[in-house]
């Protein structure tokens, strides 16, 4: 028996999908019990509703209204309250940020600090595990976890640890496991962990404490450590994420979201400076076939109002197979430049078929540092992308990066010129300064220095060779590139603090409002 368990802190907007990918598998295939437990989403809900005095008229005014913001949050008929909906969002932020009265943690619907803790230092990390009360979760985690282990009885607690905004609290709960259980062993992956294990020359220095940390898709490696035997079937077994155990109404989101990934790694593969390329993670797909199976599975036992593709780029042929039939609910996720959505009866299949937002990672509007950075995007396909979804009625979510090393200042000023003469044809904007990777082959072509302090940072700073550092960016972006009018328009619509996972519901017509409010009211 294993306990999986989603630590804080991460947007509670959606199931978290790690653990419920691993539980599918593991009941399904391996014949393993288990138990999942969203301490993300427990955790923060304490926050909101905790009894304390208010200190000032907005949080006073914010808990006063806590019952009303989160019911405006859940509720499918809030795509067409924008404003409504950010007053929430800011309260319900606002609710957060005083939990701790003494201002060492700062706490926030999407992170989590501790000035005297560092997710980037392992020593850090090993001392939060050895004071778990230091951390402002202590109270709400340690009963969470002694009640699930009294109840289910674990002989292993995995951890799922994606984001630097977990790390504290995930090592305060192993900690907690530890102090408590020592019985029971701990486990410890994903994305972050993938990250560090997967850097050259990685000595663990969680030995000791962590039984086992496990690097890329746990599904196979957790099954060997508990001892099972894979079940095998002929041809591809259908093994959907399992969500039963999820408590899909609570999460704050405008309809209830089911996130789903198709496949691992990148099938574009190419890019420089690209993560999953420097790890090494290899591109392993599920057949389109085996995706729409799985998904038509979640769907009938879940009824979400939307489906979320996790994937890094949904694959030319999955976006086909999409585009042959609708699924029973929308969908949005990443999709690559490519001449497939350069075509518009393309576009308008897909978006027949439930599609209402891409996520485009378009990241210049400079032909020249496109072909440098290798994205194998080019501007003239993409200026009809844009057009093309937009006459589909597909929202296009557009990421741009900028003070990449190939870039220089008369480059961002091309990336300007390029979103403004495509500003009605971009529904969202996320704009982001490049951080130069740790570790991968183009970094070493740079004189680079530490960025953050900590034996576990991915990312340096560098020396840029145009002189276009982050100051000189960061200032272009905020004198010239968002007050540009197109340009703020844009920023202006994106839902603050949820963003890209909020998005899709504000493209929705009005008309195709359910009758209810209930978070989980289909929308097709």
């Amino acid at each position: 028996m294993i306990l999986l368990v989603h630590p804080p802190v991460s947007k509670p907007c959606e199931p978290p999908a790690g653990i419920a990918k691993i539980a599918g598998f593991l009941r399904n295939r391996a014949r393993i019990r288990c138990s999942l437990l969203d301490a993300n989403l427990a955790g923060l809900t304490h926050f909101l509703r905790r009894d304390s005095p208010a200190s000032d008229t907005w949080t006073e005014r914010a808990k006063r209204s806590l019952s009303a913001h989160l019911d405006t949050l859940r509720d499918f008929r809030t795509r067409s309250r924008f404003a409504r909906y950010k007053h929430a969002v800011y309260d319900l932020n606002r609710l957060l940020s005083v939990s701790d009265p003494s201002g060492e943690q700062a706490l926030s619907l999407a992170n989590f600090a501790h000035r005297k803790f560092s997710p980037l230092r392992s020593a850090d990390l090993l001392r939060m595990a050895g004071r778990p009360e230091e951390n402002l979760f202590h109270a709400p985690l340690q009963d969470l976890l002694d009640d699930a282990i009294d109840r289910h009885h674990p002989s292993h607690v995995g951890f799922s640890l994606n984001y630097l905004s977990q790390a504290l609290c995930t090592f305060a709960m192993v900690g907690m496991v530890k102090r408590r259980h020592p019985h029971i062993r701990v486990i410890l992956g994903g994305g972050l962990v993938t990250s560090w294990m997967r850097r050259p020359g990685w000595g663990n220095p969680f030995d000791g404490l962590v039984d086992h940390m496990v690097e890329g898709p746990g599904e196979q490696k957790l099954s060997a450590i508990l001892g099972a035997k894979i079940q095998r079937g002929e041809g591809e077994v259908v093994c959907p994420p399992d969500y039963n155990a999820m408590p899909l109404d609570a999460y704050l989101s405008p309809g209830g979201i089911l996130p789903y990934s198709a496949s691992s790694g990148c099938y574009w593969g190419r890019c420089l400076f690209c993560p999953e390329r420097a790890e090494g993670n290899p591109y392993v797909p599920a057949s389109p076939g085996q995706v729409l199976r799985e998904i038509g599975i979640l769907v009938a036992r879940h009824r979400p109002a939307l489906v979320h593709f996790l994937d890094n780029a949904l694959s030319p042929a999955l976006l086909q197979a999409l585009a042959g039939g609708p699924l029973p609910v929308p969908w949005y996720g990443f999709a690559r430049v490519t001449e497939h959505l350069a075509d518009e009866d393309f576009c308008m299949r897909l978006k027949q078929s439930g599609c209402v937002l891409l996520q485009i990672g378009l990241e210049s509007g400079d032909q020249g540092v496109l072909n440098a950075l290798q994205k194998g995007v080019d501007l003239s396909v993409a200026r009809k992308v844009l057009r093309c979804l937009k006459k589909a009625g597909i929202a296009a979510y557009v990421y741009l990066l900028f003070g990449t090393p190939p870039e220089t200042p008369t480059g961002a000023v091309k990336t300007l010129r390029f979103t403004v003469e495509m500003s009605e044809c971009i529904s969202f904007l996320n704009v982001a300064i490049f951080n130069m990777p740790a570790r991968g082959p183009e970094t070493e072509d740079y004189r680079t220095s530490p960025f953050y302090e900590g034996d576990l940072s991915l990312y340096k700073d560098f020396v840029h060779p145009a002189g276009w550092d982050r100051k000189a960016v960061r200032a272009f972006l905020d004198r010239e590139f968002r007050k540009h009018p197109a340009i703020a328009a844009i920023l202006r619509r994106d839902p603050p603090i949820f963003t890209s996972n909020h998005a899709p519901f504000f493209t929705l017509p009005v008309a195709s409002a359910a009758t209810g409010s209930s978070g989980h009211e289909p929308i097709a």
